[in-house]
């Protein structure tokens, strides 16, 4: 099986016709994944000749749903169009919504995430700034490399993307449900929880990684949660435990005050929780890898 996506997916793409949608729509058939339509209002009627696969260009996501089916959306909006694609598909109603978009600022963020609660949590949205998800064999919503890894019953969550991308080709020979990247911004849609819930209750997934990064509290959160709903074996890794006190640290503009937020202080709560912490992606690797061996 998989989480939140899988071989029936059907998926549409928000701003196919740019560059980076239209690279990654090619990428992303190539893939597997069941691309049915992308939208642009102004390119409303046309059709997209991707390497052989025609697809037709609606004017709004209800009219893409209403025509194909489509159940998810994968958002390649620049930032500052990106409040307003998302608005569109949460009001359409959407199941899964992967908003891609690097630079969207907090405050357009937390006006849609506040509109997906407010009309009942019908959509899940993945992001922003994220690599999106993929269920390696199935589909792939989003900007990872559907070559890194085949299926297998590791189950991944992560805020980085690049560290995502490491831990799938280290833990290759083994494979994956779902690789998740959440995204580093100070609000997402989906996060560590989120994610650990799912895969705890996915019959397929045995064991699990989750990735985080210093700033914020989202991977003590996650700990606590793991301790007292998680049955399925967990490491981790947090991401900065070089980085200097006091400075604000990367995409995830994360900020390290004292021990709040420090790598080795959620390390600790992960720990705490019984959660296997690796200093390196390589040594957290290391320690999945004795986990699946072993079972």
């Amino acid at each position: 099986m998989a989480i939140f996506l899988n071989e029936n997916s059907k998926v549409i793409v928000q701003g196919m016709t740019g560059a980076e949608g239209t690279k990654h729509t090619k990428r992303m058939l190539a893939s597997g994944t069941n691309i049915v339509g992308g939208v642009n209002p102004r390119k409303a009627g046309e059709k997209v000749d991707f390497d052989g696969t025609v697809l037709p260009v609606f004017g709004t996501v209800k009219e893409a749903m209403e025509a194909t089916g489509a159940n998810v959306t994968v958002i390649f909006v620049p930032p500052a169009f990106s409040k307003a694609a998302v608005v569109e598909a949460i009001d359409a109603e959407i199941e899964l919504a992967v908003v891609i978009t690097e630079g969207i600022p907090v405050h357009d963020t937390a006006y849609f995430w506040a509109h997906a609660v407010a009309t009942g949590n019908k959509t899940r949205i993945i992001g922003p700034n994220c690599p999106g998800i993929i269920s390696p064999g199935k589909s792939n919503a989003g900007i990872i490399p559907a070559n890194i890894a085949g299926s297998g019953k590791i189950g991944l969550v992560s805020k980085s993307g690049t560290l995502t991308y490491q831990m799938m080709h280290e833990l290759r020979d083994f494979g994956f449900s779902t690789a998740i990247g959440i995204g580093g911004d100070p609000i997402i849609g989906t996060t560590h929880i989120d994610a650990l819930e799912a895969f705890e209750a996915d019959e397929d997934t045995v064991a699990i990684v989750m990735i985080g990064e210093i700033g914020g509290d989202a991977e003590e959160r996650a700990a606590a949660y793991i301790k007292e709903n998680v049955t399925k074996p967990v490491v981790g890794y947090v991401a900065g435990f070089t980085a200097p006190e006091g400075k604000t640290m990367g995409h995830a503009g994360a900020i390290v005050s004292g021990s709040a937020g420090t790598a080795q202080a959620k390390k600790e709560a992960l720990e705490a929780a019984g959660v296997k912490v690796g200093k390196t992606p390589s040594e957290t690797a290391a320690l999945m890898r004795e986990i699946m061996n072993a079972l």
